[in-house]
């Protein structure tokens, strides 16, 4: 189930601002959040994305020079704005109000391959969203035929998903992750079928290596073929909110196969990483003491 460790991970996808109530907007979009907490593991991921030409776009490129990462896969857009996502919350929940016709809906296929040449990927990490629109589908199609070993991250957001396009999706896809609400979304089964069942039959359909279900606060459940684990969180004294913790929980089981750890271990050390995310607000953490601290921890 591992992959080459001295290779680097390619993240593709959307690269946004969410827009928090009283104004606040936090940088992030799944694939960005994925790629900033693998670049403070210190693994030094290629962020395949693009940004407008605009102020917020030259905010993410130097956010990212900040955090050292890797801007040679960003794309600049003449035409088309930084993404922008406005979240709505309520207690710890929290909606999604997602702009149409972002600059990471325009990702050139041709500049994506450029990016890509002068390196190895050892997997390539893929959400749903991007795949929207036909130039960053096309990109991403083009990417799958260049890299084998795919992960791939559902994320269901009305009105922008079909399930053809998923089906081609998780047919590409060596490692899978969804959450409970998207798996009973994307399966047919009778009222009251387990979720167990749900997912154990959608990893047997696509042929999958590792199927990961988040499950919430419930924690999260691994199925491959070496069965099934099913761990829960730690608990978090204060949940700032829960924008992104799914994302920091895909960080580490991604760090996981490119370090080749049991799953049970990848599985304890992504939900507590993703409990961190939880008790600050926003997806991205800033701070490289957080993750200087978790390395450490796991090396004890």
């Amino acid at each position: 189930m591992s992959v080459t460790v001295a290779t680097r991970p390619v993240i593709f996808g959307e690269v946004l601002f969410d827009r928090f109530p009283g104004g606040q907007d936090v940088l992030g979009g799944a694939p960005f959040n994925v790629a900033w907490h693998l670049q403070g593991f210190g693994v030094a991921p290629l962020l395949i994305s693009r940004v407008g030409d605009d102020e917020r776009g030259r905010q993410v490129l130097d956010a990212m020079h900040a955090w050292g990462m890797d801007t040679g896969g960003v794309q600049t857009d003449p035409d088309h704005p930084t993404g922008q996502v406005r979240i709505e919350m309520s207690g710890d929940s929290h909606r999604f109000d997602i702009l149409p016709d972002q600059a990471y809906d325009h990702i050139d296929a041709a500049q994506a391959l450029r990016a890509v040449a002068g390196i190895a990927p050892a997997l390539l990490y893929c959400g749903s969203l991007a795949a929207r629109s036909h130039a960053s589908r096309h990109a991403l199609e083009i990417l799958q035929g260049q890299i084998d070993a795919r992960f791939v991250d559902i994320n269901l957001r009305a009105p922008w998903w079909e399930p053809a396009l998923l089906h081609e999706l998780m047919q590409a896809a060596r490692w899978l992750k969804l959450n409970d609400e998207e798996l009973e979304q994307l399966t047919e089964a009778p009222a009251g079928t387990p979720l167990r069942d749900r997912a154990a039959g959608l990893r047997e359909r696509y042929g999958l290596d590792l199927l990961v279900l988040t499950l919430g606060a419930e924690g999260a459940l691994f199925l491959s073929d070496a069965g099934e684990i099913q761990g829960r969180p730690p608990p978090v004294a204060e949940v700032r909110d829960t924008v992104g913790a799914g994302d920091a929980f895909a960080a580490v089981v991604i760090l996981g196969l490119l370090r080749d750890w049991p799953e049970a271990l990848m599985l304890e050390r992504a939900l507590a990483f993703s409990a961190r995310i939880c008790a600050q607000r926003g997806a991205t953490a800033p701070d490289p003491d957080l993750y200087a601290a978790t390395l450490r921890e796991w090396a004890e």
